[in-house]
């Protein structure tokens, strides 16, 4: 827990032994007397650092995620005169500039509105909304990812999703307009910025896995439900995925079936009241956690036109739900969806049966979308350490980025990320209804690049 006695550096210098040790980084004076032992480094090299300022040292070996992990529970107070460096601050722009900026003003570390450039797209609603953002991520996610990364439990903990919500940002995920009859008043003007940011700042965590696992299931399997569905299903489903309670999924890539969405081979037959679903579904993010299942079914005949979509749920007799071990994104919850003889309600038909093509395909640009916001954000991540990991590491007798070729790589990295956010915001411009002519060959254009200097 935070505290904000203040502490002097020769009351400091006393606790310098293996039985009360104290050390200084950015102005905070942490107790690691009962964590020398567990020091990856050694209970020795810790014990040199006893009663000294160590933020040099500290920073030389460690990044940032560290202190966010351990920081709160080791912190005594701070140190008298020391100059502390918090992230997620705020700090006035050139003179003559209204706007302050924001972060830890490392160079290309966040978009540019944030470090004081022009923007004709943000505005004080914009700026609260992603303090709120930037605080829930710092303090419910980053210290945990790795631990989440590596679980063999291959999910994230349920109660995040209440975090999500209670924090006031989940509903976000859907994209705009807010869905306020649902989860209540949102951001003042909520819009395509909004949830720009929101995607952006969650992908602060570095982890592909965890956004996956956090939101992805929402973002894509709700909106048919939310856009198309009847009240019954509305009432049914919408508020309870909105406030964390119940998770969703979409289904629609099968074995057979991936992106050729109008040849899907799952079948739903008609029998009264029901239909009788068989088939096979995988993919499927978020299938293992999930309480609803939003699922393309075959009703009619072949083509797009013979699609519909069903809404199916836990605990049906004959949905079986499989892990499938990826190389990576565990917390995602990767499935294989088994459907044999699945009972459906017909009140659980999306919107018209044969239009399950155009219900689908009217998501997929904003999924596509928040797909490359996210590898966007990741790739800036990467950039932004290896950008402090110049600064510190030193070859040659001079810093690593007073090299000149280091020099060039982190600028054309930085080159192709704004780029890249510059085109995401240009493409988030236009509205979804009237240019998604224009936003296919757009989003396109921007994974193409996006791709790229992720290979790089």
């Amino acid at each position: 827990m935070a505290c904000s006695r203040e502490i002097v550096a020769e009351e400091l210098a006393k606790h310098n032994t293996a039985k009360d040790c104290w050390l200084a980084v950015d102005g905070v004076v942490y107790d690691v007397t009962n964590f020398l032992d567990a020091h990856p480094g050694g209970k020795t090299v810790l014990l040199k650092e006893g009663g000294k300022d160590s933020t040099k040292k500290f920073k030389l070996f460690h990044g940032p995620d560290v202190l966010r992990k351990y920081g709160p529970k080791l912190q005594v107070g701070l140190l008298r005169g020391a100059k502390s460096a918090g992230g997620g601050s705020t700090a006035k722009g050139p003179k003559g500039d209204s706007k302050d900026m924001y972060g830890d003003l490392l160079p290309y570390g966040d978009p540019n509105w944030y470090q004081g450039f022009k923007s004709p797209y943000y505005g004080p609603s914009h700026e609260d909304w992603r303090a709120r953002v930037r605080a829930f991520v710092e303090k419910d996610i980053v210290p945990y990812c790795s631990e989440w990364d590596n679980s063999s439990e291959y999910a994230l903990p349920r109660d995040l999703y209440k975090k999500f919500a209670n924090a006031g940002l989940l509903p976000g995920v859907v994209g705009a307009p807010w869905p306020e009859q649902y989860a209540g008043a949102g951001p003042k003007g909520y819009d395509a910025f909004h949830e720009l940011i929101l995607i952006d700042e969650l992908g602060r965590c570095g982890s592909g896995g965890v956004l996956w696992g956090l939101f992805e299931g929402i973002q894509i399997g709700l909106p048919p439900v939310l856009n198309f569905g009847s009240k019954f299903l509305k009432d049914k489903v919408v508020k309870s995925c909105l406030s964390g309670e119940k998770l969703i999924c979409l289904c629609i890539t099968e074995p057979w079936a991936g992106s050729d969405v109008a040849n899907l081979r799952t079948t739903a037959r008609r029998e009264g009241d029901y239909y009788i679903v068989n088939g096979a579904k995988k993919w499927i993010t978020n299938g293992m956690f999930s309480d609803f299942f939003t699922v393309a079914v075959r009703t009619g005949g072949p083509g797009m036109k013979g699609l519909s979509l069903l809404l199916l749920e836990k605990g049906m007799p004959g949905l079986r739900c499989r892990h499938m071990k990826c190389s990576g994104v565990w917390p995602s919850g990767t499935t294989y969806i088994t459907l044999e003889d699945v009972k459906v309600p017909v009140a659980n038909l999306i919107g018209k049966e044969g239009n399950g093509f155009k219900m689908i395909m009217s998501n997929f640009n904003h999924e596509r979308w928040g797909f490359v916001v996210q590898a966007n954000r990741l790739a800036r991540v990467c950039l932004e350490d290896a950008f402090k990991h110049a600064l510190q590491r030193k070859t040659f007798g001079k810093d690593l980025v007073e090299h000149q070729m280091i020099r060039y790589k982190l600028a054309e990295m930085a080159r192709q990320i704004d780029a890249t956010h510059a085109w995401l915001e240009q493409v988030y411009k236009w509205a979804f209804a009237e240019g998604n002519k224009y936003l296919f060959m757009s989003l396109t254009a921007i994974g193409y690049l996006s791709n790229g200097f992720q290979q790089r």
